[in-house]
């Protein structure tokens, strides 16, 4: 069987039509499974079809992948970021390399110039093979010694009039100094998945900080004569004025990160060492909505489900600044976005784009307010509505209303647990009433870091975590085995010992006893105490259960919960 037949059997085509694309790549110059995919093609069954003809090895999926050192050693980053080439194993002494384009032989010479060994082709898709090049180069310096390198004996002060705007800041070759900087910078700080990214004056130098998971860690330390320039650079990606330095300013960049897209949010503000600048990185391509993926236990994942296919009510869902609320959020609206109801948002931002779901973003300048919104939302014939934040009595009074007129909608509120959430409602001024009626779940949450499951391990606890063990109330007899999990650190976890965040839960369901409670003005103690003894979890002991399957550590959970006693 030839490799047209096998092509319009995988794709259903007929021949006549694989033959004219393979025509067209041969006159342009492009590869014939190149064309293939820009026509639309599916990538597994054109790289199966590929790997029969040149019986070459076809992996549809690669998994927990070792890249080999001899190849991070040889390789450079831009190479393999460019040709989409990564080995994925050693056999002997032949690397075993995943390369999503059978036809690309050039790369394939150059990169078996450049191993000392063998080298053996297999084909597997691009993305996979894009995720493994990230982890695998996490750890070298990403050109930023080289870009700070570049910096010396620079005339720094005539690079601002050069910067430019960059297409990809993977794209470094050529670009000034000062662009290949930022650039380096930003990419070391998505493969390290950063949230944020704080460019903080000292009086003498430039300090770099990348929140991971939470935590801010020092980075590079950037020459003081290179600060303005940088931040000139930072201003002009963020459509900003780059002689205003007196004041704060904000703005939003897109980046693209090869095939990837990075919304970056910056704020700049003037402080008494210079301009400083925060970059929060909201990478369009990792959203995780997925109600399944974000650490609802069996127990809550029924109980939320049940409640957001309510035809009417609210749902709020609190919890500190950077608890995740907004992923429990879209996690929920993405499950009950089925085409069949009309969904409306009013959102400060809008993080990421819905399918299916009509979202609008705060604009206070015009008059676009949270409570201005969600009342021409009314007029829009809603069937959800999800307001980004509860913080005054209006907002709260049009909630209510849409609410008890049949409407579901979800909200959020900065309380510290869910029973105080309810009083939070009774002391912006409604009346109990209206919050026991129209309130149907309540959800606090908070993120803990999950330990890294690369060097993760299980012991038997000492002393002194025996202790820690017992500060959460925590028998020990829980304990699998008599053993916890714990995560020295390794070059996988940047040394801390964790790797990824989940989230702990505490749901609040409104009973009849609980809204008799509301009705009385009843305390936020004595709420909580009655949705204890009713069977609610709280924001501890759903930690605690996840300190035992070996997700996350005692002190994390003591982290998070130091109020939750």
């Amino acid at each position: 069987m030839d490799l047209v037949t096998r092509l319009c059997q995988a794709l259903e085509m007929e021949p006549a039509e694989v033959r004219k694309l393979r025509d067209q790549a041969a006159n342009s110059g492009t590869t014939f499974d190149r064309v293939l995919l820009t026509r639309g093609a599916d990538e597994a069954k054109v790289l199966q079809a590929f790997s029969e003809d040149l019986q070459l090895e076809f992996r549809e999926e690669l998994g927990p992948t070792k890249v080999p050192k001899s190849f991070v050693d040889v390789v450079p980053l831009s190479f393999a970021r460019a040709n989409n080439l990564i080995a994925i194993d050693i056999e002997g002494s032949t690397l075993v390399v995943a390369t999503p384009h059978p036809l690309d032989t050039h790369a394939q010479d150059d990169l078996s110039a450049m191993v000392p060994s063998g080298v053996r082709f297999v084909l597997v898709p691009r993305n996979e093979i894009t995720e493994i090049i990230n982890r695998a180069f996490r750890h070298k310096t990403d050109g930023v010694d080289e870009a700070l390198d570049d910096l010396e004996g620079t005339d720094i002060a005539s690079l601002a009039a050069q910067i430019d705007e960059s297409e990809d800041i993977l794209d470094v070759a050529n670009k000034a100094p000062i662009i290949k900087l930022v650039n380096s910078i930003l990419f070391q700080s998505l493969k390290l998945r950063a949230s944020d990214v704080h460019f903080q004056p000292y009086a003498d130098r430039l300090q770099v900080r990348f929140r991971i998971d939470g935590m801010l860690y020092n980075m590079e330390s950037i020459p003081k004569n290179a600060q303005d320039a940088i931040l000139s650079r930072i201003k002009v990606m963020g459509k900003m004025d780059i002689a205003e330095r007196r004041l704060p300013q904000d703005g939003r960049a897109s980046l693209r990160i090869g095939d990837g897209e990075v919304d970056v949010r910056i704020s700049v503000v003037p402080t008494s060492a210079g301009e400083r600048a925060v970059l929060r990185l909201l990478d369009k391509s990792a959203g995780v909505f997925d109600l399944d993926a974000i650490g609802l236990d069996a127990q809550n994942l029924k109980t939320l489900r049940k409640y957001i296919h309510y035809p009417h009510g609210i749902i709020l869902v609190t919890g500190p600044t950077g608890s995740g609320k907004t992923t429990t959020l879209y996690g929920s609206l993405t499950e009950i976005s089925t085409g069949e109801k009309n969904i409306l948002t009013i959102e400060d931002p809008v993080e990421y784009q819905l399918d299916g779901i009509s979202q609008v973003q705060v604009n206070t300048k015009k008059g676009l307010t949270f409570s201005a919104g969600l009342r021409s939302f009314l007029r829009q014939d809603p069937d959800v509505m999800m307001v980004g934040e509860i913080r005054d009595l209006e907002t709260s009074e049009i909630a209510i209303r849409a609410a008890i007129t049949g409407h579901l909608v979800f909200s959020t509120v900065h309380t510290n647990d869910a029973p105080s959430t309810v009083t939070r409602l009774i002391d912006l001024g409604l009346e109990p009433y209206l919050v026991s009626s129209s309130l149907v779940l309540v959800v606090a949450q908070r993120l803990v870091r999950r330990l890294c499951p690369n060097c993760r391990t299980w012991v038997e606890p000492s002393t002194t975590q025996v202790a820690q063990l017992r500060d959460l109330d925590l028998d020990l007899n829980e304990l699998k085995d008599g053993k916890m999990a714990v995560s020295p650190g390794c070059d996988e976890c940047y040394n801390s010992g964790f790797q990824g965040r989940t989230a702990i839960y505490e749901l609040l369901v409104m009973t009849e006893e609980i809204r008799t409670l509301i009705m009385n003005r009843g305390s936020a103690t004595q709420i909580k105490k009655l949705a204890v003894d009713q069977g609610m979890r709280t924001l501890r002991l759903d930690g605690m259960s996840k300190v035992v399957a070996g997700m996350t550590s005692p002190e994390e959970i003591m982290r998070v919960t130091q109020l939750d006693t």
